[in-house]
């Protein structure tokens, strides 16, 4: 198979290291602010987290470029302006108004009516990894995104083909008559 040289070339199927290490260092601040920006839907802070993973994951090289050239927070800026704008958004899409009360964490006293198993769970490691789970959101994210990338590069191309399809009828019958 030949290679095709592009002007912009399209989204690797996998993500890059940077993205992962990226991804891995600010999923568990972007999950909690999620949670707290949709109320403590675990389903909703969940799904705005995916989407802006995604937006970031579709825009990497061109934060990248940014980052390098004058903005060294581009990255970080980008992704908190996608979790307010898709927290927005899911604000918008519910039936009802969603009203967030922030409040403080309760205290770490210690509670009499809790038995010696709950005290200790908290003890005990977890059987997921958290390194593991968050390359699968990464991964996940990634994915999501090239799809994203690919099916507006088939709209383009053929809006493109639309375009020169109809300017070439365009132009011939301006020549024939």
């Amino acid at each position: 198979m030949e290679d095709v040289a592009y002007l912009f070339p399209p989204m690797n199927d996998e993500p890059p290291p940077d993205y992962l290490a990226f991804v891995a260092e600010r999923l568990p601040g972007v999950h909690r602010e999620a949670m707290r920006l949709a109320g403590g839907d675990v389903q909703a802070g969940g799904s705005l987290t995916m989407d802006v993973l995604t937006d970031v994951a579709g825009h990497w090289r061109r934060l990248d470029w940014q980052r390098r050239l004058h903005n060294p927070r581009a990255k970080d800026d980008y992704l908190r302006r996608r979790l307010e704008t898709r927290t927005k958004l899911w604000r918008e899409e519910q039936i009802h108004p969603v009203d967030v009360l922030v409040q403080r964490p309760p205290g770490n006293n210690s509670h009499p009516a809790r038995s010696v198993a709950q005290r200790l769970a908290s003890l005990i490691c977890a059987p997921v990894r958290p390194e593991r789970t968050t390359l699968a959101d990464a991964a996940i994210a990634w994915v999501h995104a090239c799809r994203r990338a690919t099916w507006h590069r088939y709209i383009r191309v053929t809006a493109g083909s639309f375009l020169l399809l109809f300017s070439m009828m365009h132009f011939m019958s301006q020549a024939s008559s």
